[in-house]
């Protein structure tokens, strides 16, 4: 890569660029060179130098062995390599008029970080040049524009797919309309699915009934894939044969049999299309749908999103009764499933509104539901690894989350689930903060990012740099949370009698007796245990009087009700009176850790 003049860049800047890198034809579909170029950035950026050392990469970016050697596998030397190759790709192409410039100079893992203060072949104009100079540059627009079109269904295996009308194997002519009705539902909902033609009904509707093959069917209507199959009716049972072909070489990609009873047959039409629909779009790999909901729904929708977008619990209620409506006039409509499941993980894990086994149990119905509609949809991924999470299977948590990322590398929600859900409860604590940071740049004016941004910070015990993220809060919400985790911060600093004032909500009560602990106000606190009628809520004020014993029986607790807070108590800095004690790493194994 050809470097120019060269400026210093802040780390905004540098993360913004990485994103841009990232999703960029050169490295979104290769995860594990995005993986390594992440990690090293991040690291840098956090001044974690120690973690830019060929051993620590081979076990945290490629999945080596503890006891990795260098010297027998040079996995992250090789991989170097092709990083350097594919960034100077990258700046000489898509790139290469990018202010920020990211390398990895050979001989170490540590990359620079520098702006350009002159683009490129750029010389400064003179005024009768500007228009020519702008049409020149609104052409390269296009043209570039079109280029990544181009280059993106280069991508996807699937270009142009034809549905060839299903043969009615019952030979009664009077069950032809299923057969031709379950073609039509087909072709429409893979029209909605972007990167893929669809040929249309007249054109395919111009082949049944005569004798052809899948090449001579995909040469006459242009197609690269050819969907065929057979519809069989006997008494009240249906049977749909499906398969789809590659015409090139006439390969079965997928096939797939659906038998049911007949006796809603227009539901069934529609239920067996879907399936074929997102078996097709999980087998090609592309497509993400495109929804036709009426305006109407849509609009609740958004009013639903943008309630729950702030992060306030008085709006978790009205924003599922949107929801539910939204459904009601598009049952088909997987977004809104996504939203009940993010309702019923928000009510299950910060009020009493709902008992934790039942929130889990309806947010698994809705995530199933909106899966079985949308198995393409972000959103649903990211509450899959919520739900998986909460019942700690970390290994497969992770997948659904990396999965939501993979879909939509820009989804704010899936870095910050990533980061606060899985990698910090497990113990990664750094990446855990790295990924919800990526979801605070994402998302700039969003509540909810910054809002577990202070929190994830405070529970590491930095509360400086949560205060920080807490001041911007306050100027954008009234959430009764910011009040707490400033207070929280306070009782860090040892400022607990300023910390008090801070714990008058509810849903602090053990932090307030935590505080009157750490004040001197002893009375007080017993009092609060008393009638403390929540195990987080005693855990806490226990630890102020001092009371293992009471803090573990705490914690049991929770552990029992499988409260998803538990994996972030256990490490909470104002629970540092357990640690040592053997019966936290019982406690650790009880969840899963």
């Amino acid at each position: 890569m050809k470097s120019t003049e060269t400026r210093e860049v802040d780390a905004a800047a540098v993360r913004q660029q990485l994103e841009r890198i990232l999703a960029s034809v050169a490295f979104c579909r290769n995860e594990r060179l995005s993986q390594f170029l992440r990690f090293i950035v991040e690291h840098s950026l956090a001044g974690e130098h120690g973690h830019l050392k060929e051993s620590v990469i081979a076990v945290d970016v490629f999945g080596r062995r503890a006891d990795y050697d260098p010297k027998l596998d040079s996995i992250v030397r090789t991989e170097a390599g092709r990083l350097r190759t594919r960034l100077a790709d990258y700046y000489s192409g898509d790139g290469v008029r990018d202010d920020v410039i990211i390398e990895v100079p050979k001989g170490g893992y540590a990359p620079l970080f520098h702006g350009r203060t002159t683009k490129p072949e750029q010389s400064r104009p003179r005024s009768r040049q500007f228009t020519f100079l702008v049409l020149g540059a609104a052409t390269l627009l296009v043209l570039s524009s079109i280029g990544v079109w181009w280059r993106q269904s280069q991508r996807s295996e699937a270009s142009t797919i034809a549905v060839l009308p299903l043969e009615n194997l019952g030979h009664d002519p009077a069950n032809d309309y299923f057969a031709d009705g379950l073609t039509d539902e087909i072709i429409n909902n893979l029209s909605v699915i972007d990167g893929l033609v669809v040929r249309s009904r007249t054109s395919s509707f111009a082949l049944k009934g005569t004798p052809h093959t899948v090449r001579e069917a995909g040469k006459q209507l242009q197609a690269d894939y050819i969907l065929e199959g057979s519809v069989l009716r006997a008494a009240d049972k249906l049977r749909v044969n499906a398969q789809l072909v590659r015409v090139r070489d006439d390969f079965a990609l997928w096939s797939g049999t659906f038998d049911r009873q007949a006796a809603d047959i227009f539901a069934i039409q529609d239920e067996i299309s879907r399936h074929i629909v997102n078996n097709l779009r999980l087998k090609l790999g592309s497509g993400q749908r495109r929804y036709n909901t009426n305006l109407e729904a849509y609009d609740l929708y958004l009013q639903a999103q943008q309630l729950l977008n702030r992060g306030e619990r008085h709006g978790i209620t009205s924003a599922a009764a949107m929801f539910e409506q939204v459904l009601e006039k598009d049952p088909s409509f997987a977004p809104a499933y996504a939203g009940l499941a993010q309702v019923s993980a928000l009510r299950s894990d910060a009020s009493s509104d709902r008992p934790f086994s039942e929130g889990n149990a309806k947010m698994q119905e809705y995530v199933d539901k909106a899966l079985q509609l949308d198995p393409l949809l972000p959103d649903a991924w990211v509450f899959r690894g919520q739900i998986l999470a909460r019942n700690y299977q970390w290994a497969e948590s992770e997948k659904a989350f990396r999965r939501s990322i993979e879909l939509n590398p820009n989804l704010a929600d899936a870095h910050e689930n990533y980061g606060a859900n899985l990698l910090f409860k497990i113990g990664k604590h750094q990446e855990g903060i790295q990924e919800v940071r990526k979801a605070v740049d994402l998302d700039p004016l969003s509540v909810l990012p910054p809002l577990t941004l202070a929190y994830l910070l405070i529970n590491d015990g930095r509360p400086d740099e949560s205060l920080q993220t807490i001041a911007r809060l306050h100027n954008i919400t009234q959430n009764a949370l910011v009040t707490q985790y400033h207070g929280r911060a306070l009782l860090q600093k040892e400022r607990s009698s300023e910390a008090i004032a801070y714990f008058r909500d509810e849903g602090s009560k053990g932090f307030l007796g935590l505080a009157f602990a750490a004040a001197g106000k002893r009375a007080e606190a017993e009092a609060l245990r008393e009638s403390a009628k929540f195990p987080n809520h005693l855990a806490l004020i226990c630890a102020g009087l001092g009371d293992r014993d009471c803090v573990f029986e705490a914690l049991n607790r929770m552990a029992d009700i499988k409260d998803p807070r538990i994996h972030l108590y256990i490490v909470y800095p104002e629970l540092a009176l357990i640690r040592g004690d053997p019966r936290l790493d019982a406690l650790k194994k009880k969840i899963g850790l």
